[in-house]
């Protein structure tokens, strides 16, 4: 177990943002949230009370993965306070999502993630991945017996049928996730390449993948790459920048962290919406 004491870091506000989709509520008491979270390969329970979070790993795990995973060294009172105090619909929404910090996912698992995240919502996105990885990912096991599955890659991906993937309710995204697997798998598209590349660069490269286009892109240049000057633009987004910024968003204003400023809004006018 590991303690630590963070502000602006609230699992419950991460895990509703829209960015993570296996990390899932386990229990909620007067004061202290549980959370269970699979990624990288590994199954880890998190506990908050208050600006106190435990993680339910060794010291070593935590500070070899989580502690880069969630950006814990990340200062996001920065970015709040660099908000214009004039600007009342961005201010209202950093403090609303204020304990929301940008993830550093594994790039495959969130090339898949946002592919299916197209015209859909996040109980049902949830809903299948999590078919996904039980059909064709590996099953683990924690030392305590509790069973998980692993992220299926692009060499399993790409061996199965499009057809075959519909029965994880992923309708016509079956196409693009199979068509996108045999590019990666042929190496068509080095994601180790991408890794090392630059906002511009990744996001050009993202966007030879099938049934990737702009938004998607920019999701995942966030959420996996961490380039925190990605800002994706969806529907709620788009609502808000023509009701609130007619004029243009002051990107020049924020730039470095465009990208934080854009998960604060979202959540805002999803949960407030």
């Amino acid at each position: 177990m590991v303690t630590i004491t963070k502000d602006h870091f609230s699992i419950r506000q991460i895990c509703e943002s829209g960015q993570c989709f296996r990390l899932e509520e386990l229990g909620k008491g007067e004061e202290e949230e549980t959370y269970a979270l699979t990624a990288l390969g590994k199954y880890l329970e998190i506990r908050q009370k208050g600006k106190r979070i435990t993680f339910g790993c060794s010291d070593l795990e935590f500070e070899q993965i989580w502690k880069n995973y969630f950006d814990l060294e990340g200062d996001y009172k920065k970015v709040i306070d660099s908000i214009d105090r004039e600007d009342r619909y961005l201010m209202r929404a950093a403090g609303y999502g204020s304990g929301i910090r940008i993830l550093r996912q594994d790039l495959w698992e969130m090339i898949v993630s946002f592919l299916i995240s197209q015209q859909n919502n996040i109980k049902r996105i949830r809903k299948c991945i999590a078919s996904l990885c039980q059909t064709y990912g590996e099953q683990k096991q924690t030392p305590d017996g509790r069973i998980f599955y692993d992220f299926p890659g692009p060499e399993i991906l790409s061996r199965v049928p499009a057809a075959e993937l519909y029965a994880c309710n992923l309708g016509y995204r079956s196409r693009y996730i199979h068509e996108t697997s045999l590019s990666v798998a042929r190496g068509e598209v080095d994601l180790e390449a991408v890794k090392a590349m630059d906002h511009g660069q990744a996001r050009q490269e993202l966007l030879k993948l099938c049934g990737v286009g702009e938004k998607v892109a920019e999701c995942i240049c966030l959420f996996a790459l961490h380039q925190t000057e990605a800002f994706p633009i969806d529907t709620h987004i788009r609502q808000v920048l023509d009701a609130w910024y007619q004029d243009g968003f002051p990107f020049a204003r924020y730039k470095g962290y465009e990208g934080i400023l854009q998960q604060y809004i979202f959540y805002y006018d999803l949960r407030k919406g």
